[in-house]
């Protein structure tokens, strides 16, 4: 588009300048834009034909435009070798920045929820168990209360003389026989005899499975005479008891 003033004259075809087409502008070439001198304001009624300027609409290829980079990118080949962990201690491999605080403190409740959740399983099994257990538990103390704790115990006694007619300078042997519960412990008895004579405190270990313990008293008669003798066999412990045996002596 021209711009002319109305004073001007309009020049011919032959003053007009040939038409010249511009070269393709350099990549390094500056590029000239048309534009007012500096310091010189164009005034239309000193212009001239010469000074006359037309502007130029250049097509889209002159336009200069960043150059395409056709630098080629290597792919990564799917056979990589995977990135080397940042340190190895013992057989424990660490990547990356670690367990960051948020993850830590949601972690932490997970783990007590999770350590947490079998607890009612426990105390039910824990019930479940417990009375078979008591059982087991109250009936070994009762075993071993029979056979270790139980002290021991008399449970008969009977006393014998042989023979029981006794003739001349004769001897009688009276058996006190005393029956128990078979466990460990210590007899304490005594003999008195029907002649005012008694025996002093006697004592008869007994040992474990031991049920029975024989007791002898021998009573010796001599001279001419007729008695009749009695023997008297005195559990004093365990527990009290009293039998007695008897026999008669006779030597015209």
């Amino acid at each position: 588009m021209t711009a002319q003033s109305d004073n001007t004259p309009t020049p011919s075809a032959k003053d007009e300048e040939p038409t010249r087409a511009l070269a393709p502008a350099d990549a390094h070439s500056p590029t000239l834009r048309p534009g007012p001198t500096e310091g010189h304001v164009p005034d239309d009624r000193t212009a001239g034909p010469d000074s006359e300027y037309s502007a130029t609409v250049l097509d889209s290829h002159w336009i200069q435009r960043p150059e395409t980079d056709h630098t080629l990118v290597e792919p990564v080949p799917a056979s990589a070798s995977p990135t080397r962990p940042d340190r190895v201690e013992g057989s424990v491999l660490r990547f990356g920045p670690g367990v960051t605080a948020a993850v830590a403190h949601r972690t932490v409740p997970a783990l007590a929820a999770t350590s947490s959740a079998p607890a009612p399983s426990g105390r039910r099994r824990l019930r479940k168990n417990a009375l078979p257990a008591l059982l087991v538990v109250a009936v070994l103390v009762l075993l071993a209360w029979q056979r270790f704790g139980q002290p021991v115990a008399v449970t008969q006694v009977a006393v014998t003389a042989r023979p029981t007619a006794l003739g001349c300078d004769g001897t009688a042997d009276i058996v006190g026989l005393v029956t128990t519960n078979g466990r460990p412990g210590t007899l304490s008895y005594r003999w008195v005899r029907s002649d005012g004579t008694a025996s002093g405190v006697l004592h008869e270990v007994l040992a474990r499975g031991e049920r029975h313990a024989r007791l002898h008293l021998r009573w010796t008669y001599q001279g001419p005479g007729h008695r009749a003798a009695r023997a008297e066999l005195r559990i004093l412990s365990p527990g009290h008891r009293v039998t007695a045996a008897r026999f008669s002596y006779d030597c015209p």
